[in-house]
């Protein structure tokens, strides 16, 4: 008998025990739904709230400053208390938060649901987490873990094609022409992902196991809850006040920068800690504090950048001078253009890691995204000059999505594999915040009138252009950063596969 083909073959199966990874599938996959199918009908829902386009920036700011706060204890409780259980409460939480959605009627209720649904950020992380914890101690736990990984991030992505293709046409089937959706049918098109994610509820509770080994017992910092969570509603705070009394005001930059402030005290608490929420010195690795800074430039493109894109994408030529004119179902395919790269990317991530090594692969998929938004500066004119730039960033960005998690699951120590791939989602998450209320910002500034000299609703030109370069400089940022890392960072532990053992 060979002990390492053996043990390769036990990890295998203890992964994919009891059908682990086909029922994550169907979380992700509606995890994808989600993330795709309000996308195409951000105008309307925008026209349906009495809002600008740029204030649709204020939806994200707000869900992903909520999941922020809400990642890294969801980690931290699912280390603690189980991964399943935590899964379980986020998809209850984001299912009211979606039914929520669907029968808002003004701004605030709306941002408030938003915010809510973002729970499910958590997702993933609690996911990876359970897969790793099957497979901890075997020799090819780690990829293993990444096959896995890309399987879910796949199904992410599919979600997302689903999605997005899904809300064009229906809402192009119940649309009036020229005129859009009327209020009842936009609250009927958004029961749809309320539906399948109540359908998430059931499959978590009724068919996902909890492994045993996930639960390590210990303590919640619940005074690292408290710091952070000042910390970020400071800095996400200070954001808000500029866009609403202009940048050119001292006082919201004070509050920015008290928020910077906090992080001082909440590291000198944490490393006091015995339990941190978030362990300091982990981050501090030189295999880890890359792949974190990495996740959190990541999330200026892939959760800062869709709101923009789709609101240029509905934006008339005929009426501003740029924009695509596009429907929603137009737009649905633009998204599902983007989304198949990205699942495409996902997929492909484990084959480039094998064939070359995890952190090179890491490196090419940055530098896709960083190609692809910095494409957009020049080239913004027609549908297919966006179909080819968002190809190109949609092959990193499903590629990152997928190899994060699973890296930073790799890196981390035992009892903290939730923590540390979730902080690459809290990271990614405090990117995206901070670029949604930038761009928000952004898009605000600068000339806004028709080209007849009518006041506008559109984001301005100017607003667009500093999305897509900050979009592209932050990802030549992340690829530098992980040329860093040892090489062979990542990588399955060796086994002693020739050595035999008597039978």
């Amino acid at each position: 008998m060979v002990v390492g083909t053996e043990q390769a073959r036990s990890g295998r199966l203890a992964i994919g025990a009891g059908g682990l990874v086909g029922f994550l599938v169907c979380v992700e996959l509606t995890s994808g739904i989600i993330q795709g199918y309000y996308t195409p009908l951000l105008t309307d829902i925008a026209r349906h709230l009495s809002i600008t386009d740029a204030d649709v920036n204020w939806f994200e700011a707000a869900g992903l400053l909520l999941s922020a706060l809400v990642v890294p204890t969801v980690a931290k409780v699912g280390d603690l208390h189980g991964y399943r259980r935590m899964l379980l409460v986020t998809a209850g939480i984001t299912a009211a938060a979606s039914w929520g959605l669907a029968f808002a009627t003004s701004f605030a209720t709306f941002v408030v649901a938003w915010a809510l649904q973002g729970c499910y950020v958590a997702w993933l992380p609690l996911e990876v987490a359970l897969i790793h914890a099957r497979g901890r101690g075997l020799p090819d736990a780690e990829s293993a873990t990444r096959r896995a990984t890309g399987f879910i991030v796949a199904a992410l992505q599919a979600g997302a094609i689903v999605g997005a293709l899904l809300s064009g046409q229906l809402s192009t089937a119940l649309g009036v022409p020229g005129v859009g959706l009327a209020p009842g049918r936009l609250q009927l098109l958004l029961c749809v992902p309320a539906v399948a994610v109540t359908a998430v509820v059931v499959v978590i509770w009724r068919r996902v196991p909890e492994p045993s080994r996930a639960v390590v017992g210990g303590r919640l910092d619940g005074g690292g809850v408290v710091l952070i969570s000042l910390a970020l509603v400071l800095m996400s705070g200070g954001l808000t006040f500029m866009r609403l009394d202009g940048a050119g005001v001292w006082w919201p930059w004070a509050v920015v920068a008290a928020g910077v402030l906090m992080l001082v005290p909440f590291g000198r608490w944490e490393l006091r800690q015995s339990d941190p929420l978030i362990d300091l010195r982990v981050l501090a690795r030189p295999t880890m504090w890359p792949l974190q800074l990495t996740a959190l430039l990541f999330g200026v493109s892939v959760l800062g950048a869709q709101g923009p894109l789709s609101t240029f994408a509905r934006t008339d030529p005929a009426v501003y001078g740029y924009g695509l004119g596009a429907s929603e179902l137009v737009v649905s395919l633009l998204v599902g253009g983007y989304v198949i790269f990205s699942l495409v990317g996902a997929l492909a991530f484990p084959l480039v890691a094998r064939a070359t090594t995890p952190r090179l692969s890491l490196i090419l998929a940055t530098s896709c995204v960083a190609a692809g938004y910095l494409l957009f500066l020049p080239f913004h004119h027609s549908t297919g000059q966006l179909v080819t730039n968002m190809a190109i960033a949609g092959l990193g960005s499903g590629a990152l999505v997928a190899a994060l998690p699973s890296a930073a699951a790799a890196a981390a120590p035992a009892g903290r594999t939730a923590v540390a791939t979730g902080m690459t989602n809290t990271t990614k998450t405090i990117g995206g915040t901070f670029a949604s209320a930038t761009f928000a910002l952004a898009l605000s500034a600068g000339v806004h009138t028709t080209l007849a000299g009518a006041q506008g609703t559109a984001g301005s030109l100017t607003g667009y252009l500093t999305v897509w370069a900050v979009c592209g400089l932050t990802a030549v940022v992340a690829a530098l950063c992980l040329v860093v890392i040892p090489r062979l960072a990542f990588a399955d532990r060796p086994t002693d596969s020739a050595v035999e053992v008597p039978s």
